[in-house]
């Protein structure tokens, strides 16, 4: 698809308002984005997991989700999605479907990362023709802002809380857009809101959408009440983590890396870390050391996926 904002604008919302998401929330921003890509003519069959989104968009008897909609488990959307993918090909070679469907599975980082990986990865494995999004807000928000295995090293959270003791979460997070790719699927993509009118994310979601075969679909969705910043910033937070290198833009299409996105200027990561309340503990003095291990991890990852990406 050409991106043309005007006839995306034009489409049809199947996520709609009156949910309970909080505002400043990336979660429905991702979803709208990601249906947004759909063609008009598709239909789609959404699962999604236990957590922020499903809690707050099908509150009995209301749904802002006008595709089939299907509640799972924390740890099974990507196994009932891929179920109703199978058994949609077998109803289709028997005549009794007719149109295309897409089969979509959202899950938070907690429902992704943790619970939910051995039903993400086995999905993926299996080669179902299915997309899966993470919403990554980087904790269980929805159950008290609980750290993960997405959460960054240092954050504060209610699990992993900073004091004198332990400044904030002690181990790095996971990186889960590499396991992915190491599955040897045919699209993997690393994105973000960001300017202009999230175009790397809608264009993400078509490529995905319209592979054949698995694709999973990373997508950071800043959370107001875990990070703590005003909820106006939700475009502003995401576009530093990009402009700081702490969340690359990049996808990997049948093994090759392309990178999407290089600041012309890479800004250090204190400019996204200082936006947020879950890292204030760190600006304190004598904490210098900390921000300064978080630069070197973030440069190193950077440098990796630029040599990976043929970009140096």
């Amino acid at each position: 698809m050409a991106y043309n904002i005007k006839e995306l604008a034009a489409r049809p919302e199947r996520f709609t308002g009156g949910h309970r998401m909080c505002a400043g929330c990336g979660a429905p921003v991702a979803v709208r984005a990601v249906l947004r890509a759909l063609k008009p003519e598709d239909r789609a069959v959404v699962g999604v997991a236990t957590g922020c989104l499903e809690v707050s968009s099908c509150i009995y008897p209301y749904t802002a989700w006008k595709d089939s909609f299907i509640h799972s488990a924390f740890e099974n959307a990507a196994a009932t999605v891929a179920g109703a993918e199978a058994a949609y090909k077998v109803l289709k070679k028997k005549g009794k479907v007719q149109g295309e469907f897409k089969f979509i599975a959202f899950g938070g980082d907690g429902g992704t990362y943790d619970i939910g990986l051995q039903s993400l990865s086995g999905a993926m494995e299996r080669g179902h023709n299915m997309v899966y999004v993470c919403y990554d807000n980087g904790a269980y928000m929805n159950t008290g802002i609980q750290r993960s295995s997405a959460t960054p090293l240092y954050a504060d959270t209610t699990t992993s809380p900073q004091g004198k003791v332990i400044p904030g979460k002690m181990q790095w997070r996971k990186d889960l857009t590499e396991v992915m790719v190491a599955h040897g699927i045919p699209y993997v993509a690393q994105t973000a809101f960001i300017t202009p009118n999230l175009k790397d994310l809608i264009e993400k979601a078509e490529k995905a959408l319209y592979t054949d075969g698995p694709a999973f679909l990373n997508v950071l969705a800043p959370c107001p009440r875990g990070w703590r910043y005003e909820t106006s910033k939700l475009i502003e937070i995401s576009k530093l983590a990009v402009d700081t290198c702490f969340w690359p833009l990049y996808e990997v299409v049948n093994g090759q890396y392309r990178l999407s996105y290089k600041p012309k200027e890479k800004l250090p990561v204190v400019e996204f870390l200082k936006t947020q309340g879950r890292f204030r503990h760190l600006f304190k003095k004598g904490n210098e050391h900390l921000i300064e291990q978080i630069q070197q991890e973030v440069d190193r990852r950077w440098e990796r996926l630029l040599e990976l990406c043929g970009e140096k």
